[in-house]
């Protein structure tokens, strides 16, 4: 019979401690407000991003710890680039070589403009001779016609006339050839600077690689989680951190066709959390979905019979957040409260209530 009593006791005792835990619950979460209103249970979320590598190689050393906050551009870990640094010194001696090349090839452009020059004053000098030789032979002519030279000698003086202009030509194919030789010499020069300058981008993308080695944080954040560790090989795009964005986080909630259909970009939103009920923090609609999803699993809504829903998103401002980082977690649940009549007026329970 005592047995029986204190088990009647203590379901008593447990009964009324539920009871006054719904009742609770049901002070601290805010109840429906008005037709004005509409609600939705969410969970707060925030942009998350992967450190990951660029190319393949192995980790050196990760800087930092899973929860610690970090700046745009901080270095977060180090690869191996032992490689890559022999890449570049191989680069740079290349850059050396077609440096060197250049200076040889222009040296060879001097040297075939002086052939050419020296071409030019073999010309002008069988020009004179041909300019002779040409007169000897009208005069040689003019005295053949009155019989006072000989024969022979006219017949010298053609001679040589034709071997001077023989030699002219010879001369002037002399100069044509110092030309083309000029000309191969100024292209292997153009080859040789064009060998520079892609022995130059080899060395700038190489440190390019060797800089993207580090890996930095691409903006302001915190380490969620450290999906490699030093010591470890990974391919390209190996994933090594995961950050999340403190300055981009919302809460992603599910309406009813009915009620999404009256939310507008930029209403006013209060949330309240299952961890913080005591604070009712604002917010604004920044997404409404276009088209309806089948309810998910984790989402529970009034009517069990509504099985497509409208994903909303609820976006905390950039300053609550940076004046509260330490605080801000993502996954926890909680309700938001979503104004459908800009002219309605918040409830006393959904007055915005941050922490100092």
């Amino acid at each position: 019979m005592a047995s029986a009593l204190k088990m009647k006791i203590v379901v008593a005792a447990s009964v009324l401690t539920v009871a006054v835990g719904i009742y609770s619950w049901t002070k601290l979460r805010p109840s429906g407000p008005g037709a004005g209103f509409v609600s939705g249970n969410g969970r707060v979320e925030a942009t998350e991003i992967d450190v990951a590598t660029k190319l393949a190689g192995r980790v050196q050393d990760i800087l930092v710890n899973e929860g610690d906050f970090v700046q745009a551009g901080q270095p977060l870990a180090r690869m191996q680039i032992d490689v890559l640094e022999a890449q570049r010194d191989e680069a740079r001696a290349q850059n050396q070589q077609a440096s060197n090349s250049v200076s040889s090839a222009q040296a060879q452009v001097t040297v075939r403009e002086s052939d050419k020059a020296a071409a030019q004053a073999v010309v002008a000098q069988r020009e004179s001779e041909l300019e002779l030789a040409q007169r000897r032979l009208k005069r040689s002519e003019t005295l053949s016609k009155a019989n006072v030279n000989s024969a022979q000698a006219l017949d010298e003086d053609r001679a040589n006339a034709r071997s001077a202009e023989a030699a002219l030509s010879a001369a002037k194919a002399q100069v044509e050839a110092a030309q083309a030789a000029i000309d191969a010499a100024r292209a292997q020069v153009v080859g040789a600077q064009s060998a520079v300058i892609a022995s130059l981008a080899t060395i700038a993308r190489i440190e390019a690689d060797i800089a993207d080695s580090q890996l930095k944080s691409p903006r302001d954040g915190r380490v969620q989680y450290r999906i490699a560790q030093p010591g470890e090989v990974l391919g390209a795009g190996g994933k090594v951190l995961n950050l999340i964005d403190l300055g981009d986080v919302y809460m992603t909630f599910f309406l009813p066709e009915t009620a999404a259909g009256k939310v507008a970009i930029d209403s006013e939103v209060r949330v309240v959390l299952d961890a913080a009920p005591q604070y009712v923090i604002p917010a604004k609609v920044s997404y409404v979905a276009s088209t309806a999803q089948f309810t998910p699993k984790t989402v529970e809504t009034a009517n069990e019979r509504q099985k497509l829903m409208f994903r909303v998103k609820a976006q905390f401002s950039r300053e609550l957040l940076q004046k509260h980082l330490k605080m801000v977690k993502t996954g926890i649940p909680g309700v938001a409260w979503v104004k459908l009549d800009p002219q309605a007026q918040w409830p006393e329970s959904l007055t915005e209530k941050t922490p100092e």
